[in-house]
């Protein structure tokens, strides 16, 4: 089996979105390409042209793909200056949001309270131009293993970093340099990456792309936190992480 995911470390810039090129067979990812973006345009047909390559890719986001049920539950009945029928925490996190903080010990954004649902968006708007320049329809996948077709899935690279006990403090600021390289070490071991580093230690949206396609492939092997309730799933999005409790052979 060989299939090729596509990370992508989502941004409202596109001169801040990072993209990988990855290949997983033989139950272990291959990066082939890092690139950051710069035009929307360059980045809808860099993916495009990846995906042309194998069929049935899996693309691996970086971003909340829909919002919490209770704000929009809420929000169509307001009125200005009414209190809000409904507890913070739910109304403006996920239940993905939620059991990943429980299994993993970081917190996603609040895509309902947070800048982060402007990078929701524009992760959204990126599926759907993909769809178009592609004619595919690349839904949402909800089952883990390898896809019938071209799919996609929410990533979230903070969380499988952590699982996975590579340490990141820092490593988001542009001159932690050292930082990047230092974590490359055991991305190594868990996956190949390509020689040239220097996409990957030039700022951390490239790095957090390779490692979309980490989760992308924890994902493939079925190796993963599955939703507790996929009709909220399936309304909300899923962040796909590997569960801490589960090991397997390299």
């Amino acid at each position: 089996m060989t299939v090729t995911i596509i990370g992508i470390d989502c941004s409202v810039s596109p001169k801040r979105t990072g993209l990988a090129l990855g290949v997983f067979e033989r139950g272990r990812a291959r990066i082939e390409q890092v690139i950051l973006g710069e035009t929307r345009d360059s980045i809808i047909r860099t993916i495009a042209q990846w995906m042309e390559r194998r069929p049935n890719p899996l693309i691996a986001i970086d971003a909340p793909l829909g919002w919490p049920t209770a704000l929009a539950r809420v929000l169509p009945a307001h009125q200005a200056g009414a209190p809000v029928d409904a507890e913070a925490n739910r109304m403006f996190r996920r239940l993905t949001d939620r059991v990943t903080r429980r299994e993993t010990g970081k917190l996603p954004l609040d895509v309902g309270a947070d800048r982060i649902a402007r990078t929701a968006r524009a992760a959204l708007e990126l599926l759907q131009d993909l769809r178009q320049r592609t004619g595919l329809e690349i839904p949402l996948a909800w089952k883990p293993g390898p896809p019938d077709n071209a799919s996609a899935i929410e990533v979230y690279p903070a969380a499988t970093l952590k699982v996975y006990g590579i340490t990141n403090a820092r490593y988001k600021r542009k001159r932690e340099v050292e930082v990047r390289r230092k974590m490359l070490e055991p991305l190594r071991e868990l996956m190949d990456l390509p020689d040239d580093e220097r996409r990957m230690l030039q700022s951390s949206d490239p790095l957090d792309a390779v490692v979309c396609v980490l989760a992308g492939a924890d994902f493939l092997r079925g190796d993963v936190i599955e939703p507790t309730d996929l009709d909220v799933a399936r309304k909300e999005g899923w962040i796909w992480v590997r569960s801490p409790g589960r090991l397997f052979e390299l």
